[in-house]
């Protein structure tokens, strides 16, 4: 039975008229932003929870800015800019805490035939769920988001022209607890409140910048775990803007600063999500499954960097001795490389370090697991573990230098073709190259800093 069959038997108890009057229906943007619409409940239980909804499909296609962007077969002026259909997964309905009286549901993206819209970051990622399920295996993930908070709101970060913004903390907070407990205004809310919401936190701790934090959300299943991500990221940013704050994700928010990640943390289990078939079932040490799987990701992660590393900012975040990694090499509990492996038993995951915190995790998930699964198809070995510092070592292979060279490494890559579709590959592609044509043509204060007097 499909949850539009009979729609009201797949909602929760709490969505009632007398706790809730307004339904958020969302999907993920290529971005990984939520777009979509509020909705009154009466409306929702009338006729969105079956019959779905509608969103202009130019919203896969524009820039940052909004803006339509141009040759792109998925949704073009040529075309009209039709309409997509949306329709809600009803499993992933949420009560929101800071937002009173509201839910909110993501949904899938289709044409009006019902086939889906393979661009879509949840399709992308949904496909390789079910490569795996035809294996007989599921993805635990778990996602470590980095970020800064500043004293500004949104609105004065705005007017300031975002210079001179007013860091939360005077100093580095790594590990502190002094200077975080001051922002507890913020952090509080985010951990409990998450929490409520059905997004599970473990903590939260200052990082390494002025003003930076990190929190840790619980791992669970490949799809939930990046529909809790992108909540989460939608709903710490409306909980600074509520307390007079604001919030950054940008990988690299300022050069003289440590950049914000997104570490991905990544387990094979069986179908039932019982053993983690990464550890070997006696011994507990990493398995002929892991080490391949690890190889995978070894081999083809350079050339799949671009769904970890999305915008122009990603590539200034990979700097030798800036806790971002440069290199593609593996180690046990190693900071300086893109790989690090830790655990035992059933906790023993791969640290994927090349993630910036401005990454989409629904494309981010997709790349690791089609990666992985050629690794095993190959049989491929991780070999030894690095030692040492990886920074230092000019040798190892390195992470590309920018959005337009991860592109065009993502636009010959066989494997994601194979795993993702030619049409996904194609879409993202043209998509990075637009966005870097972008960069390229603007004007920076560092440019005229340097040159408007001078030359």
């Amino acid at each position: 039975m499909s949850e539009s069959s009979h729609p009201q038997e797949w909602l929760p108890a709490w969505f009632n008229a007398d706790q809730i009057d307004t339904v958020v229906v969302a999907f993920p943007d290529v971005y990984g932003r939520l777009m979509g619409k509020r909705m009154t409940h009466s409306h929702f239980i009338r006729s969105t929870a079956a019959d779905g909804t509608h969103a202009c499909n130019y919203l896969l296609t524009a820039d940052v800015e909004m803006n339509p962007m141009s040759g792109f077969r998925l949704a073009s002026w040529d075309q009209g800019y039709g309409d997509f259909h949306l329709q809600p997964a009803l499993r992933t309905m949420k009560q929101l805490p800071w937002q009173p009286g509201t839910a909110l549901v993501l949904g899938d993206l289709s044409y009006e035939d019902h086939s889906p819209v393979a661009e879509s970051p949840r399709a992308v990622l949904c496909r390789q769920i079910d490569r795996l399920a035809q294996r007989g295996m599921t993805a635990q993930m778990a996602s470590e988001l980095e970020f800064y908070l500043f004293n500004d709101s949104y609105p004065e970060v705005h007017a300031k022209g975002y210079r001179d913004l007013t860091a939360s903390s005077d100093y580095l907070i790594d590990y502190h607890l002094l200077q975080p407990g001051r922002d507890e205004d913020v952090l509080r809310r985010l951990r409990n409140e998450m929490n409520e919401a059905g997004i599970v936190v473990e903590g939260s701790k200052g990082e390494w910048g002025k003003g930076q934090q990190e929190l840790n959300l619980l791992y669970d299943e490949a799809i939930e775990m990046a529909d809790r991500h992108v909540i989460f990221k939608y709903g710490a940013k409306e909980i600074a803007a509520q307390q007079g704050r604001s919030i950054t994700f940008m990988a690299k928010w300022d050069g003289q600063q440590a950049g914000s990640s997104f570490h991905l943390h990544t387990s094979l289990w069986d179908a039932e999500a019982n053993r983690n078939q990464f550890a070997d079932e006696t011994t507990g040490e990493p398995s002929e499954l892991f080490r391949q799987f690890l190889g995978g990701l070894l081999k083809y992660g350079r050339e799949l960097t671009y769904f970890f590393a999305p915008t122009v900012n990603s590539y200034k975040r990979y700097q030798a001795e800036s806790w971002a990694p440069t290199s593609l090499v593996w180690a046990h509990d190693n900071r300086t490389t893109g790989y690090r492996v830790v655990g035992h038993g059933n906790s023993l995951r791969i640290e994927n370090r090349t993630p910036g915190a401005d990454g989409n995790p629904y494309l981010a998930y997709a790349a690791t697991i089609a990666a992985g699964l050629r690794g095993i198809d190959e049989k491929l070995d991780c070999g030894e573990p690095y030692t040492g510092n990886a920074y230092l070592d000019a040798d190892l292979p390195r992470l590309p230098d920018s959005l337009e060279q991860a592109a065009n490494l993502l636009s010959k890559s066989e494997v994601a073709r194979q795993a993702l579709g030619t049409e996904v590959v194609d879409f993202y592609v043209h998509t990075a190259r637009l966005e870097a044509a972008q960069y390229a043509s603007a004007v920076t204060d560092w440019e005229r800093a340097r040159y408007f007097e001078r030359l």
